[in-house]
């Protein structure tokens, strides 16, 4: 019991983490200069931050 909040916490600091990541690069990106592909990989980390909540979530109802 004590492991899935745990869990749960790491899940989260996790996703918060990604969460961060993803801001930085999108501050960083000049929307000038901006090509199809930086736009691909900011797709692509939405869909992988995506992807890990609801794994994450399943998880987390599963442990209720």
């Amino acid at each position: 019991m004590g492991n899935a909040v745990s869990d749960q916490n790491l899940q989260l600091s996790y996703l918060k983490t990604r969460l961060n990541m993803f801001l930085e690069v999108l501050e960083t990106l000049d929307p000038e200069t901006a090509e199809l592909e930086d736009i691909d990989r900011l797709i692509q980390m939405i869909d992988d931050l995506e992807m890990k909540y609801e794994r994450f979530k399943k998880d987390w109802e599963k442990s209720r």
